[in-house]
């Protein structure tokens, strides 16, 4: 995607040079006390930069809920940070959102929905977290056509958004649950599944691997979430280029 930044209705905000409010959230992560997720979202780190320098907007998504998608979204975003990349996360499920609810400010703050609705500008919902190299991007309120608000407008808003970081990770609704996860997709440069071990079907899996691919999105891998430790699986979680459930 390229286009005349200077055309994008986002330039005006960013112009100033501030691209962030002073507000901040700190996220606490299993992989700050578990070494063993924490060697494994490194690995899934260094796959992804193995994906290429092109590959800068990330969606993750899953087939159903409950798998696992917001997590890794979290634990990758991070993990991408800790290794001195300047990484936004943003909270793409104005549906249900994991990170929102989980948040110290609960569902009273604007975001996302709001940015692509023209009600606030984007440098004054983007929040710092404990990392320097962290922002976030929340859901914002619950709108009443989430599909609609993907569009035109959040495609300027990566374009803008990618002027300031090297990566940008998006956690979306499931896609194998509505449609919103495949029209981000058409926005990214790449997508990573989320498959709860032992909870899907490899059909759903196939069905939403299918969905990514009509959006024209690159599928950069899948991450086994779920797994047992010690045992079949060496790691908590597991990435695979192009692959599903094989090694």
């Amino acid at each position: 995607m390229s286009q005349d930044i200077s055309k994008n209705r986002y330039a005006a905000d960013f112009s100033i040079g501030k691209y962030r409010s002073d507000k901040r959230f700190n996220f606490n992560v299993k992989s700050a006390t578990d070494h063993i997720s924490n060697e494994a979202y490194k690995m899934l780190r260094t796959n992804l930069f193995f994906c290429g320098k092109d590959i800068k907007t990330v969606l993750v998504t899953s087939c159903m809920e409950n798998d696992g998608k917001s997590t890794v979204s979290i634990e990758l975003a991070k993990s991408l940070a800790e290794y001195g990349k300047k990484t936004l996360l943003i909270d793409a499920d104005m549906r249900k959102s994991v990170l929102l609810h989980g948040s110290a400010y609960g569902s009273d703050i604007n975001g996302l929905s709001e940015t692509l609705s023209s009600l606030v500008s984007p440098v004054d919902v983007i929040f710092r977290t404990q990392n320097d190299d962290f922002d976030v991007l929340f859901s914002g309120h619950f709108p009443p056509n989430p599909v609609e608000l993907i569009g035109a407008a959040f495609a300027d808003l990566l374009e803008m958004l990618k002027q300031y970081y090297d990566y940008i990770i998006i956690d979306s609704p499931p896609l194998g649950m509505v449609i919103d996860a495949a029209v981000i997709a058409s926005c990214c440069d790449g997508a990573i599944l989320v498959i709860n071990n032992n909870q899907i079907h490899r059909n759903m899996a196939i069905d939403v691997k299918e969905q990514l691919a009509k959006s024209g999105c690159k599928l950069l891998g899948a991450v086994l979430n779920n797994t047992k430790k010690g045992s079949e699986y060496k790691k908590g979680y597991y990435y695979s280029k192009g692959q599903y459930g094989k090694k």
